[in-house]
């Protein structure tokens, strides 16, 4: 009898997902945290420190993954382990924003600049949902926000020296941080005027529900502009709703040439391969349900084992 393999430590599990999520095996990597805390959990003499960084790594997974539903989750589980882990902030605000519940990443992002007042894409992040709450609420848009915990002096103190000690864990990855890689000319000043106007034309249009006529307007300012990425995820949002999902995956595949850490575009592109995913499933029902004879139950399984075969060879969820 072969003997009893060893089960793997918390720890183990962790590093094994760090890796993997340094690769961009982020499913993989969910896994493996998910296995981690399960282990991890188990332990009576656990330090709640620990299960807050599984969860924040966790979280990151999801994040990029597009499954800004699940990241949320996860940050708030570990804020409750570690009220001010300034990772698991910034990562509920990256998805906060993505979902477009822009009164709670401005709090989040706004509580990581206590902790931390150089981080750069919690100042972004501010700004964009400065902008952003203008435009939905108002100038009294401040009046509608959640109470801003005050960090505490001493837990600035106790968590700057832990970060500057931490580099285990995978990388925040809120949404504006990643590289311009396009190598599309830069357009002129004019041209970026003329784009934007258009682009708030559409903009507009999507506010009233005139999706259609909101993908023109995109079209024309992406005509002047090819390089602004909340145009391609904007048109993204458009195609989902008027059920055009591979377009949607094109513009989002768009998007993350120019920004590879772009929230939306990759939760965005996560919907629209989620919803392919259903509509393959109902065409097979309705061949088991019209054609029950032998002969087609064969084609329903060839159709079925396609389908398999797709998924498995197409990384959904890779910029």
């Amino acid at each position: 009898m072969p003997p009893k393999q060893k089960s793997k430590s918390w720890a183990e599990l962790k590093q094994a997902g760090n890796e993997c999520f340094k690769t961009g095996q982020y499913g993989e990597a969910t896994n493996l945290y998910s296995q981690a805390i399960k282990a991890l959990e188990k332990n009576s003499k656990r330090n709640p420190e620990d299960l807050a960084i599984l969860y924040s790594n966790r979280a990151a997974s999801y994040l990029k993954d597009g499954n800004c539903g699940e990241c949320v989750k996860d940050c708030n589980m570990s804020l409750e382990l570690s009220q001010f882990n300034v990772k698991s902030l910034l990562r509920r605000a990256a998805a906060s924003e993505a979902l477009e519940r822009y009164r709670q990443a401005y709090v989040d992002y706004k509580t990581a600049l206590q902790i931390d007042c150089n981080i750069a894409a919690a100042h972004d992040g501010t700004n964009r949902m400065t902008k952003a709450l203008t435009e939905t609420d108002g100038p009294s848009w401040r009046e509608k926000l959640p109470p801003i915990p005050t960090v505490p002096l001493s837990v600035k103190e106790k968590l700057a020296q832990k970060s500057a000690g931490n580099v285990s864990q995978p990388s925040p990855t809120p949404q504006q941080n990643g590289t311009t890689q396009t190598k599309k000319p830069a357009p002129s000043d004019k041209e970026i005027k003329k784009a934007q106007a258009l682009k708030e034309e559409g903009n507009a249009l999507v506010k009233k529900g005139e999706h259609k006529k909101a993908i023109e307007k995109y079209n024309q300012s992406l005509k002047h502009n090819p390089t602004e990425v909340t145009t391609y995820t904007n048109r993204a949002l458009c195609y989902l709703s008027v059920k055009q999902y591979r377009d949607a995956i094109r513009d989002c595949d768009e998007a993350l040439v120019i920004d590879s850490n772009n929230v939306k575009a990759l939760y965005r592109r996560a919907q629209a391969h989620k919803e392919l995913k259903v509509r393959a499933r109902v065409f097979i029902t309705a061949l088991q349900l019209l054609i029950p004879t032998q002969r087609n139950q064969t084609l329903v399984s060839k159709v079925s084992a396609g389908f398999q075969a797709k998924r498995q060879n197409k990384k959904h969820f890779l910029p």
